[in-house]
């Protein structure tokens, strides 16, 4: 499948900038206004890309009129990152056409897949193929999917994901702990899964990372990119989105 381009605009960052942030919002907790706002201060204080999606309730009128908003607000890829079919809207820029490599549910394994696919040749929107991991502790995500988690302490396990998904021929690996998991996964992970793939494909972090700290050590340990969603919900968002793009970019100047 050929790079459409918005997977053009990721090569051209991280081949430039050596590491990507994206600021996630889902419509569910931060819809409409709110996100669009989120969204603002995120491209403004230099984040890459805007993903819409979330687990539950991140459909219909909610996440037309957000991505319309946001779309008002940024000159950056708006891309859905979605929980299930329902997650779709034409407004968007590009979506992760994604299967859940690690569930135990046929039906996040291709059955959505192929309820979807004619929706989104119907829209004409660009479909980035993609694989999704689902690590401890999982939470919503992991639930919802039925996932057979990847343990924090098997590497071997996540490398194993990440060279499936490089091998059926992925142009994305995700692996994610969970929204709002206590702590990211374990470093030694993340390098494993980047081992993987040997720089064939994208391999972007999610899940329980809070402080820029956190942020650079996932990208120095191998990561292309950081989701972040949770931490950009509360408090000063301006400040916090300010220091993970700065941990981010600064991790991956020595990759470049």
């Amino acid at each position: 499948m050929k790079e459409g381009k918005v997977e053009k605009y990721y090569h051209e960052k991280i081949d430039s900038e050596g590491a990507m942030l994206f600021s996630l919002i889902d419509p569910d907790k931060s819809y409409l206004e709110r996100g669009a706002a989120i969204a603002k201060v995120s491209y403004e204080e230099g984040a890459d890309a805007i993903l819409i999606g979330g687990s539950v309730g991140a459909q219909g009128s909610h996440l037309d009129e957000t991505v319309k908003m946001i779309k008002e607000e940024v000159s950056i890829p708006v891309v859905l990152f979605p929980g299930n079919i329902s997650g779709l809207t034409d407004y968007a820029d590009a979506l992760y056409f994604m299967h859940m490599l690690n569930s135990r549910d046929a039906y996040w394994l291709s059955t959505a897949q192929i309820q979807a696919a004619p929706v989104v040749y119907k829209m004409h929107i660009e479909a980035i193929p993609t694989s999704y991991v689902v690590v401890e502790p999982g939470r919503t995500v992991g639930w919802i999917g039925n996932a057979n988690l990847v343990p924090r302490d098997r590497p071997d396990l996540a490398f194993s994901c990440a060279l499936a998904a490089r091998y059926s021929g992925s142009h994305v690996v995700i692996t994610d702990v969970g929204s709002g998991a206590p702590e990211p996964a374990p470093p030694e992970m993340i390098s494993a899964v980047a081992k993987a793939c040997n720089k064939e494909l994208f391999y972007f972090y999610a899940g329980g990372a809070r402080t820029g700290q956190q942020a650079h050590d996932i990208i120095s340990a191998g990561a292309d990119g950081i989701q972040i969603g949770t931490a950009f919900e509360a408090g000063d968002v301006k400040k916090k989105i300010k220091e993970m793009v700065k941990a981010v970019k600064d991790a991956g100047k020595k990759k470049v």
